[in-house]
């Protein structure tokens, strides 16, 4: 449900729309058939349809229950907001989770498109990452981090400022300065530029904890120190359908 009350401090308006459930396993299935609403809309209007995925242990009982949608899932392109510098292979990369949540399951149909590959320098990566954005995506799914980052912004980082700022969909970054990036300091983010090119935007958080940080960042409202904001929408851009469960 989409909660609206008086008592609600988020609230909802042109920029975003907070869709609360009671518990786990109703955010899971709300989230999953949200994220397939999006899918059947691109692909009733086009021959493929693209999906921009986060890792992080959060999404990924959505993503089991995402496969499972009756979709047709070989006309789907899977790609991510963002990566560590490591190969698809690595469990601590996000390819990794997003394939064995998602891919290993119904939707082994879907096209991966995985960044790293052995070979390629961070340029090379960024570089098709771009010419993939050219097709606009269905959806991009982000999560968000206690210090209110999401995909590989970070607030205090010393490329932040240069990703907010750039005109590509994907940017190479190094995340020093920020202690939430942990030891993968050299990484491939989606941008704001890329996240405006999707038709949709959803921002999945649990708990009492990320709600108040994201309550924090709507009031404070500087992107820099909240990159999350990023995702909002306005403008001509749809509304961040954020879903959340306590």
């Amino acid at each position: 449900m989409v909660d609206g009350t008086a008592h609600n401090p988020i609230g909802s308006g042109s920029a975003y729309a907070l869709h609360v459930h009671s518990g786990t396993d109703e955010w899971i299935w709300a989230s999953a058939v949200a994220i397939a609403a999006e899918l059947r809309r691109d692909l009733s209007d086009r021959p493929r349809a693209r999906l921009l995925l986060s890792g992080g242990t959060t999404p990924a009982p959505v993503y089991r229950a995402l496969a499972q949608a009756p979709l047709d899932w070989s006309r789907v392109d899977v790609a991510l907001v963002d990566e560590r510098w490591l190969l698809p292979d690595d469990p601590d990369s996000n390819a990794y989770l997003v394939n064995a949540s998602l891919l290993h399951h119904y939707a082994k149909a879907a096209r991966f498109e995985v960044m790293t590959q052995p070979g390629l320098r961070i340029e090379d990566v960024v570089a098709r990452a771009n010419a993939h954005a050219q097709q606009p995506a269905a959806a991009a799914v982000l999560g968000m981090g206690e210090d209110g980052h999401t995909a590989s912004m970070f607030p205090g980082s010393i490329d932040l400022e240069r990703a907010l700022a750039s005109r590509q969909a994907y940017a190479a970054v190094d995340a020093t300065g920020c202690p939430g990036a942990r030891q993968w300091l050299r990484r491939i983010t989606l941008t704001p530029a890329g996240l405006s090119g999707a038709h949709a935007k959803l921002l999945l958080i649990q708990g009492a904890g990320k709600r108040a940080v994201l309550e924090r960042a709507l009031a404070d409202g500087d992107v820099s120190r909240w990159p999350v904001l990023a995702a909002l929408g306005g403008g001509g851009e749809p509304p961040l359908q954020i879903h959340w469960c306590p």
